[in-house]
């Protein structure tokens, strides 16, 4: 798997170590930035990541900011992006299962580092089920 990864001034904090829960697993990771806690635009690194995802075919994005509100906000302006604000293992699940995701979204503010586990483990294990929720894909990429 490979992975772009972008937060904002609020989500720098743990970047690091999702990137090495992301290497544990076996997957290519590329930082996007930031490199430190000085105030930036989320929206620039949000749709810095969703243009390489959809360069990119069959890659996923990993966004984090303080909540991950505003960085799934901006990334879904992107056709073809499907960015879903997670909390937990299931949302992760869901996500990728039901809704074909390709960007997850989580706020460094309301995630320690655990869940924050739990969810790349779901991310790395799901595979979209296609099927009935396909068409539902297919919906929200006619818009």
């Amino acid at each position: 798997m490979k992975f772009y990864i972008a937060t904002d001034h609020a989500g720098v904090v743990i970047k690091d170590d999702v990137k090495e829960m992301l290497k544990s697993k076996g997957a290519e990771v590329i930082d996007l930035g930031p490199d430190s806690t000085d105030r930036v635009n989320y929206t620039d690194f949000a749709h810095k990541l969703s243009e390489k995802v959809l360069s990119d075919e069959g890659s996923f994005g990993i966004l984090i900011c303080g909540t991950g509100i505003g960085m799934s906000l901006a990334a879904n302006k992107h056709s073809g992006i499907r960015a879903a604000l997670c909390h937990d293992y299931y949302t992760a699940e869901m996500a990728r299962a039901h809704n074909d995701a390709n960007v997850l979204c989580f706020g460094q503010r309301v995630c320690g580092l655990g869940v924050v586990e739990s969810m790349i483990d779901a991310w790395c294990e799901t595979s979209f089920e296609g099927g009935r929720h396909q068409e539902r894909v297919n919906l929200i990429e006619k818009f």
